[in-house]
């Protein structure tokens, strides 16, 4: 995956708004009207339960997060973007007054995501692009999402389907795990040139997940694996983890937010389990030196450089596991004023935001991503439920 860092610019006039909260409750009539938004424009009736990849469709936008060139933007969404609509919805649903609408949205995006379930291989697993409409690759990652998302609607629902589905897909995550390299899984089934961060730290939440709604000592007993797996082949010394790591050992030195963010979750989850305070303190020092490492500080107003949303919203995640100890939301904070900033600055004229929150207005035009538009209605879903305007650090 390729994405370049972007900085977006500021004027002298943007200082004052960058660095006052909204209320709870606006975040959480953002998140709404944004979640709402997507479903309207993205859903496709002759598809039940699945989203186009772009709004506009029809651009046959070329897509640059498959292993190889050349895939292309098709009938319907591929699995990694329509799972940003299952994220959000397990957030939004934790509103009491918004519960039962959500629980419907929950239902409907269920009977989607199934239809990206493969039983032609063994073990089942979830393809990249819905198999009732062809075969394609199963990556790791997606499933580690997959199962994330699983776990999340049964501690909403407590619905037992849900913690089936998601013991189902992690059967497929650890069926890629081998003694390359010391362990870890890698990026997409039957290619075995790369163990990376993004597949090893989602199958290391995804156990944590399964574990915090089973209690089952299985579970457990992964995530500790996979995570000093991660620990010791993918972080750096500052506790930033690198992409990926070859079959000659050597690590990727490439950087990306979601990377460091799965693994301050998946510390702040450890800590929670075990109470043990080596966790604590090495999410402590990984929040320290993320938002250092992944942002800058200019007039007094700091910025992240926007990798792509959703991996900010993925730091997001594990902030928020600390903050939820520590008290501390300077990191929370920083992220929710660049947020308000993009809302303010980086939308259409259908109210959808640029890709990497770019405000040219070339970014402008650009047909809109359904990732970077789901995971804005998951961070101010969790930003209004924070309800951090009036508390200091």
């Amino acid at each position: 995956m390729k994405y370049f860092f972007l900085i977006i610019g500021l004027t002298l006039s943007q200082h004052s708004f960058a660095q006052k909260l909204k209320p709870a409750s606006e975040y959480k009539k953002r998140a709404d009207e944004m979640f709402e938004k997507v479903w309207k424009l993205y859903r496709l009736p002759e598809h039940p339960g699945l989203f186009s990849e772009h709004y506009p469709t029809g651009s046959k936008v070329d897509l640059d997060y498959f292993q190889g060139a050349g895939v292309k933007e098709k009938e319907v969404s591929f699995l990694w973007p329509f799972s940003g609509m299952f994220s959000a919805a397990n957030v939004l649903i934790r509103y009491p007054d918004l519960k039962l609408r959500y629980q419907k949205y929950l239902d409907t995006l269920a009977t989607g995501i199934w239809k990206y379930r493969d039983t032609t291989r063994a073990p089942i697993g979830y393809q990249a692009y819905p198999a009732t409409l062809e075969r394609s690759d199963r990556y790791y990652d997606d499933n580690g999402v997959v199962c994330i998302d699983y776990a999340e609607a049964y501690l909403n629902t407590r619905n037992p389907e849900f913690i089936r589905k998601g013991k189902e897909v992690f059967e497929f995550i650890i069926s890629g795990w081998d003694n390359n390299l010391g362990g870890g899984v890698y990026w997409l089934e039957g290619h075995k040139d790369q163990k990376p961060a993004c597949s090893n730290g989602m199958a290391t939440l995804a156990a944590l997940k399964l574990y915090q709604a089973t209690n089952e000592q299985k579970y457990l007993e992964w995530g500790r694996r996979f995570y000093n797996w991660m620990h010791s082949k993918m972080r750096n010394p500052k506790g930033i983890y690198y992409n990926d790591v070859k079959m000659d050992g050597k690590p990727n030195p490439t950087y990306y937010t979601y990377n460091t963010g799965s693994m301050l979750e998946c510390a702040m989850l450890l800590y929670k389990f075990t109470r043990e305070a080596s966790y604590l303190k090495e999410a402590q020092l990984v929040a320290k030196n993320s938002l250092r490492f992944f942002s800058k500080q200019e007039l007094g107003v700091r910025q992240f450089n926007v990798d792509l949303p959703w991996f900010l919203t993925v730091l997001f995640r594990g902030y928020e596991s600390l903050y939820h100890v520590d008290n501390n939301p300077e990191y929370l904070k920083a992220v929710i004023i660049d947020l308000d900033r993009a809302w303010q600055n980086a939308a259409d004229t259908n109210g959808l935001l640029s890709a990497k929150w770019a405000t040219d207005k070339n970014a402008l035009r650009k047909p809109k991503w359904l990732l970077d538009e789901a995971c804005i209605a998951e961070l101010y879903a969790r930003a209004g439920l924070l309800n951090l305007a009036n508390k200091s650090k």
